[in-house]
């Protein structure tokens, strides 16, 4: 629970910092930055200030990159009397203020941050344009002095800003990491049958290009899921799903209309969306756990195939799917999206993150888990190319190969996927899932 801190505290934490500023300007003979969270009230950290923090940090770390200036020093504390970081950077104190006041100016939550710059001789360096008060949009300081405005307001404020800001990075962070996820899963090669770097597998009317326009189009439905999970996540997960329906078959048509009319991602529509949805009605450390995020999604599923799939009779059935349901009993991606993903869970990203652990190659460790997630699910293209016989098929002698090397070699796999051209196979249910696969790994990797 978020404490409030007495006043010594704060003079304590802030006698602390000063001494620690002019010991490691003694040190270097270098300009300081020093960071803190501009936070009213006697609660100073919390989950979302400290994200803030964690956001603060990563944007002025990634502008001292771009302008090529080095960090020859970094330090950060995180205490109840609030987060705070220091950096000693080698470079012009002017250039590193004007650095400064951009980010507390122009970007969403720079309001709450406190950026000051300090010159080798311990000067502090003013800022251009006084601050503006968080309320009123008047001088900030002209506003502290004569308490113009109730710490409770300024509290509220203060949590709708981190709120609107924080929401707004998660939605654009999980957007292009599904992207890149589906990004990653068309190029990795070779994938047999699939289309992929090397050539269009046993597909006529696509190559990557197509693949990469139609992940291009789906960003901003991404986005959408996510928003729509952070919306949703009040109430019963089933309902974030339903809210999701009509903006997947907007995103299905957008998908469409950038890939000319060839059915590229209308599955990763349905399961990357799913998952998407999923990030928005959970909290951001809950990411980097992919069983949370598959068990929010089965929530999420629940009853699909009740609703969808049982008690249809056979004039019913519209879909490759629903159609295969009634003769083969199969419930393809709303099975595996009910039960969790447990091809996803238990095979595909455990494979894959063992082989990037291990030293394969995105190449080789995507290829043997797109193999696995093909022996351990019933891929429904598979038998839409050559029926239940051919799926059956493929996936045991998969099994095979697979038991006796977990990550077979490049000839292994062009021979494979020689074999799924002249069987024209496509196991493209499979590839959704490894893109799948490759989401939840770089979720992983996320830090704020």
């Amino acid at each position: 629970m978020d404490r409030a801190v007495e006043l010594i505290e704060m003079l304590e934490a802030r006698d602390r910092r000063a001494q620690r500023q002019r010991e490691l300007l003694e040190r270097y003979r270098l300009p300081l930055l020093s960071f803190t969270m501009n936070i009213a009230g006697p609660v100073k950290n919390g989950p979302l200030i400290r994200r803030g923090f964690r956001l603060g940090r990563k944007l002025l770390l990634e502008q001292l990159e771009r302008m090529e200036i080095p960090c020859v020093f970094r330090e950060e504390l995180d205490q109840a009397a609030g987060c705070e970081g220091l950096y000693v950077a080698d470079a012009a104190p002017g250039a590193l203020k004007e650095l400064a006041c951009a980010l507390e100016e122009d970007t969403e939550l720079g309001r709450l941050f406190d950026m000051d710059v300090l010159a080798p001789d311990g000067s502090r360096l003013d800022r251009p344009v006084p601050r503006k008060c968080l309320i009123c949009g008047g001088p900030a300081k002209a506003c502290a002095r004569s308490r113009a405005h109730p710490v409770e307001e300024l509290q509220e404020r203060t949590g709708q800003l981190l709120r609107a800001g924080l929401d707004r990075y998660d939605r654009e962070t999980a957007a292009g990491l599904a992207v890149r996820a589906l990004l990653y899963e068309a190029c990795v090669t070779p994938k047999p049958g699939l289309v992929d770097r090397a050539n269009s597998g046993s597909h006529r009317d696509m190559d990557l290009f197509t693949f990469l326009r139609s992940a291009a189009a789906l960003w901003p439905y991404f986005a959408q899921c996510v928003q729509t999970g952070q919306d949703t996540a009040g109430r019963p997960a089933p309902e974030t799903l339903a809210a999701l329906r009509w903006p997947g078959k907007l995103a299905e048509g957008a998908m469409l209309a950038a890939a000319g009319g060839v059915n590229t991602h209308k599955g990763a529509v349905f399961s990357m969306g799913l998952l998407c949805g999923a990030l928005g009605r959970l909290d951001r450390e809950a990411w980097r756990q992919p069983e949370r995020i598959l068990a929010e999604a089965a929530a999420m599923a629940a009853g699909t195939v009740e609703r969808e799939l049982s008690g249809l009779a056979v004039g019913d059935a519209r879909t490759a799917g629903q159609r295969f349901y009634l003769r083969y009993g199969v419930t393809g991606v709303r099975g595996q999206a009910e039960a969790g993903f447990p091809a996803v869970r238990d095979w595909g990203l455990p494979i894959l993150e063992a082989g990037l652990a291990g030293g394969k190659s995105i190449d080789e460790a995507g290829s043997a888990a797109l193999l696995a997630l093909l022996v351990h699910t019933v891929d429904t293209n598979l038998i839409a190319r050559g029926g239940m016989e051919a799926q059956r098929q493929a996936a045991a002698e998969l099994e095979r190969l697979l038991q006796e090397e977990p990550y077979p070699g490049r000839e292994e796999l062009e021979r494979l996927d020689r074999q799924f051209v002249e069987k024209n196979l496509s196991p493209g249910g499979s590839a959704d899932l490894l893109a799948l696969c490759w989401l939840l790994h770089f979720l992983q990797k996320e830090e704020v």
